[in-house]
């Protein structure tokens, strides 16, 4: 596929571009720079548009993406720097950005996971992306199975988001827009116990059982989950910190307590694998 060569910015493809980055398009998502726009490749998304700039065209390595990406697009776009930038979520352009068809983000994505090594993060109210996208590349560095955005939380596939997750939220199970409620209500159907994060919880997070099926419900990192929210949970779990210390950034926090869920699982899935090699 020879690249379209677009030179001015009253161009329709690159008004798209804009409004599905700025977040007015329902069925596309923003993917930007060079290591996200490889992820999305190699996750299979269907890939609508490529536009690059002809300044990295002329390096090894995007040049190299630029060719995988032409069999796997419906269209490739070459565009001066100055006009990337016109089109770029960045402040730096990053030189190459594609528009891809938006995941699937309904509750089949967490249909057909295994009830009984589910391990689920819940992120409810909460609307920085950053915090959002560092959440779910923790929940898969972790072993999580999936995670629910509540329709409170941010869009898990804004461009900010997708930055934080580097590549994690082409793969992780992502359930978006459900009510808290709802959420709930689903992990109560399948006997996944809810578990919130909360600073004034009696029991240390290193006493909650992680090997069982659980959700772990995550809120704003400013004012944190309702008493109303927590008690709507099967339980609640706090971090021991030093004074003065009062709370932890909510991403931290989800590390802290998805790394001590890891922990508890590692010997029960050895456990699990050493009957099934038996049995065989």
């Amino acid at each position: 596929m020879k690249p379209e060569i677009i030179t001015s910015r009253d161009n329709s493809l690159l008004r798209q571009v804009r409004a599905v980055r700025d977040g007015r398009v329902d069925d596309a998502i923003f993917v930007e720079g060079l290591r996200l726009c490889e992820e999305a490749l190699t996750s299979g998304m269907k890939i609508h548009a490529v536009v690059f700039s002809d300044e990295i065209a002329r390096k090894e390595k995007p040049a190299e993406l630029i060719e995988k990406l032409t069999a796997a697009s419906d269209r490739l776009v070459c565009v001066s720097e100055h006009l990337l930038k016109y089109v770029s979520y960045s402040k730096t352009s990053q030189g190459i950005l594609l528009l891809a068809a938006r995941p699937d983000t309904s509750e089949n994505q967490l249909a057909d996971k295994q009830v009984e090594t589910s391990l689920i993060v819940i992120m409810h109210r909460i609307t920085n992306p950053v915090n959002v996208g560092a959440i779910l590349r923790t929940a898969e560095a972790t072993g999580a199975t999936g995670a629910i955005a509540t329709e409170s939380a941010t869009d898990p596939f804004s461009p900010k988001a997708l930055r934080g997750a580097m590549g994690a939220a082409f793969r992780l199970p992502v359930w978006y827009r459900p009510s808290y409620p709802l959420a709930l209500d689903w992990c109560a159907q399948r006997g996944i116990k809810t578990v919130c994060a909360d600073l004034h919880a009696r029991k240390d997070y290193t006493k909650f059982d992680w090997t069982e099926p659980c959700a772990l419900i995550l809120g704003p990192e400013t004012a944190g989950l309702s008493a109303a929210e927590i008690g709507a949970a099967d339980d609640a779990v706090r971090i021991p910190m030093r004074e003065p210390v009062e709370s932890l950034n909510v991403s931290v926090a989800t590390g802290v307590l998805l790394y001590e869920a890891a922990r508890q699982r590692r010997p029960a899935k050895l456990a699990t694998e050493g009957r099934r090699l038996l049995k065989n």
